[in-house]
């Protein structure tokens, strides 16, 4: 018998792939300080976090909506989206990825890309190409896999 709340997850690489995506897709936005973290090894419930920032409510929005409206193009329907009435701490969770588009302010209250500090990290320029590490976890095969089609409880 399944959990009452339960997940299914869609593999590793297609969250790197989404994950990947959730990046172009908020640089075409102009979001900035845009990176990726690996939480494959620190967390249960979810593989990466994609951070950005944009710098005024409307950017935030516009930002967070880029990434929702493509990745239901796409077919990955977010399991929710929260604080984009607000638009200063937009929440997008795909489960396995889990997007923050944050003002420069919240991000610096909350610290996210902080609070995991041991978590290997991606930073992209506003091109989208990667600013280190100099092996990206983001391309490389021998990383840890979850299988796809895991059940995860929240």
């Amino acid at each position: 018998m399944l959990p009452l709340f339960h997940f299914v997850t869609m593999g590793a690489a297609s969250s790197k792939a989404l994950a990947r995506h959730a990046v172009d897709w908020a640089l075409g936005k102009k979001a900035e300080d845009v990176l990726v973290m690996d939480l494959r090894e620190i967390l249960d419930v979810t593989d990466f976090f994609v951070i950005a920032t944009g710098f005024s409510e409307t950017q935030v929005r516009a930002i967070a909506d880029a990434i929702y409206d493509a990745a239901i193009e796409m077919g990955q329907k977010p399991l929710h989206m929260e604080g984009r009435s607000a638009g200063r701490w937009v929440l997008i969770d795909f489960v396995d990825v889990v997007v923050h588009v944050m003002l420069p302010e919240e991000r610096d209250r909350y610290k996210l890309d902080r609070l995991w500090g041991d978590a290997p990290v991606v930073r992209f320029d506003d091109r989208g190409t990667e600013i280190g590490p100099s092996r990206s976890f983001l391309q490389g095969e021998s990383d840890r896999k979850r299988p796809e089609g895991e059940v995860r409880n929240p």
